[in-house]
């Protein structure tokens, strides 16, 4: 016990947004002092088991679709929960030490932010892998809780706030009054599954493959939930299907928001069912306060739009949607009576 609070003395406490696609880490009293893609590339033997860690975070994202057979670039968290848990494990250890300028003599506080509704299983997976990687004690809040207080909420409010996270691999929707979540709907369709979609609509239009990095880079460049008006366009490299010969093809906006209708569609019918949900009292103040979209998916042009004409509520973005979640946790490291609220078992 006195070694934990020695070490804790030597030790900066910090919150880490673990995504499916980036984690972000705030430190207490520095702000964000991190924040790289949830990648990690491992060198495996020829039966397939991991050897060593090569790389982690952007480096290690260099190398998706680029490695040779025996490196492998690993995206450990799928739809917002740890699929592997040693590769996890490694990319915690990495991150917590960078956040501590890889000083290995350090035990910290360690917030994480989980997905609403996350099992026993996953729970005791993700405070496992922290430990394992130095932290001294571990604390999860969950994601839409953590994304509203980021966003400026009043959470500790007797009034409904609704807060639509978008990450990469899930969409959190949750109704919150008095520091808890009232209502709450969670669906692991997000970010990845828009890539995806964008992947398979230009293979099924053009016989074209491409890659993760590449359908990414076509949504972040010109996507959008709802048809634009000026249909930008943007060249398009990847490999003929029919050939096999590398190939370039224009694609516009227009089509980048037909191949994500679906997607979008089940975000939208997510939303519309835990308003249904919602107890009529906080409907009638979230009439008032309207709607925030946080997460990446909240760049996504037009999503607000989108769903303020099918809820008819108003809806904004949140101030800065990609940092609202370890936002929301770096403030309750520095409020422990509000982190003793939130904090799930």
């Amino acid at each position: 016990m006195f070694l934990d609070r020695f070490l804790g003395m030597f030790s900066s406490d910090l919150a880490i947004d673990l995504g499916t696609a980036n984690t972000l880490v705030y430190a207490k009293d520095r702000g964000i002092v991190l924040s790289e893609p949830s990648v990690v590339a491992v060198q495996k033997d020829p039966r397939g088991n991991t050897q060593r860690v090569l790389a982690v975070g952007k480096d290690a994202k260099q190398m998706v679709g680029r490695t040779p057979g025996h490196i492998v670039a690993i995206r450990p968290l799928r739809e917002g929960v740890i699929a592997d848990f040693e590769v996890t494990r490694e990319m915690l250890k990495y991150f917590i030490r960078k956040a501590h300028n890889r000083k290995a003599f350090v035990r910290p506080r360690i917030i994480i932010s989980v997905p609403h509704g996350i099992t026993e299983v996953e729970k005791r997976a993700v405070k496992e892998s922290a430990q394992s990687a130095g932290a001294r004690e571990v604390y999860l809040i969950e994601e839409p809780m953590a994304s509203a207080i980021g966003a400026g909420l009043p959470i500790t409010e007797p009034i409904g706030n609704m807060i639509v996270d978008i990450g990469g691999g899930t969409t959190e929707v949750a109704v919150i009054s008095l520091a808890g979540i009232v209502v709450s709907s969670s669906v692991r369709v997000a970010g990845d599954k828009m890539d995806e979609a964008i992947i398979q609509y230009v293979k099924r239009k053009f016989n074209i493959m491409i890659g993760e990095s590449t359908a990414e880079k076509i949504k972040i460049d010109i996507g959008s939930a709802l048809p634009t008006g000026d249909n930008k366009s943007i060249l398009v490299k990847g490999r003929d299907l029919i050939t096999g010969i590398p190939k370039t093809i224009e694609m516009t906006s227009d089509e980048v928001t037909e191949a994500l209708f679906d997607v979008i569609s089940i975000i939208v019918q997510v939303v519309k069912q835990t308003l249904e949900r919602t107890p009529p009292e906080l409907s009638a103040d979230i009439v008032d306060q309207g709607i925030v979209i946080a997460g990446g998916g909240a760049l996504l042009r037009n999503t607000d739009v989108l769903l303020q004409r099918e809820t008819e509520l108003s809806v904004r973005v949140a101030d800065d949607p990609l940092t609202a979640v370890v936002l929301g946790a770096g403030k309750a490291l520095d409020e422990l009576e509000l982190l003793k609220k939130i904090a799930i078992d």
